[in-house]
């Protein structure tokens, strides 16, 4: 295999842990069979490492999984999960190995993850974000129905004072309270129309501000 064909590799699967977790748990229970014949002892230690491994591959997968479809965060977040980083003017947010790219952003000075959805017109927030960080609904209150997981909900019209992330910094942003979404907070076009620009370049959200602030420390 070219060398250039190893790195690409080796950098899919530092993306992909859980992935690479799988085959190398299961390159060690093949190994243990092998050595099963002339060394039991040792055989029998590198298969039950490799059939750890798959166990709790397994397990984190289905936790992954059930985050994404109920909108609980039981899927211990900071686990293969990259960091948004800053890099001259940019903001870069590496996908997650979920496919989707995620934000450690603070809202209010309140830390959350949300979840970047450019198929969202407006930026929701779950109720124990919007508790925890101040965030009212508005005092006339008007429903605007939202489907989530758990089948169609009336959220309720908010107004966020401050969201920072990056060298991100976005003030008087609309966004709604939406029950039914779990811990779920998602980032949606509202917010991404503000930036100067946008863009995915391979496994890669890079957000660019119209003025960029000084890094959050996240």
């Amino acid at each position: 295999m070219p060398e250039m064909d190893i790195a690409a590799l080796t950098q899919f699967l530092i993306a992909q842990p859980l992935l690479a977790l799988a085959i190398l748990a299961i390159f060690l229970c093949v190994f243990g069979g092998m050595l099963r014949q002339s060394l039991p002892a040792v055989g029998g230690l590198f298969r039950g490492i490799g059939n750890l491994g798959l166990v709790a591959a397994l397990l984190l997968t289905v936790a992954q999984a059930a985050r994404l479809t109920t909108g609980a965060d039981i899927a211990f977040p900071q686990i293969g999960l990259p960091k948004q980083t800053v890099e001259g003017s940019e903001t870069r947010v590496p996908m997650a190995p979920d496919g989707h790219f995620w934000i450690n952003a603070r809202l209010n000075g309140v830390e959350g993850r949300f979840l970047v959805d450019t198929g969202a017109t407006i930026t929701a927030l779950s109720p124990a974000m919007a508790q925890a960080a101040g965030v009212d609904p508005m005092p006339v209150r008007q429903g605007v129905a939202m489907k989530t997981a758990n089948g169609t909900v009336v959220a309720e019209l908010a107004l966020i004072d401050e969201l920072r992330f990056g060298n991100v910094v976005a003030r008087d942003l609309d966004a709604v309270i939406a029950p039914g979404m779990g811990d779920a907070n998602v980032l949606g076009m509202n917010l991404l129309s503000r930036l100067a620009s946008w863009r995915v370049e391979g496994r890669t959200l890079i957000l660019v501000p119209n003025n960029p602030q000084s890094e959050s420390e996240i």
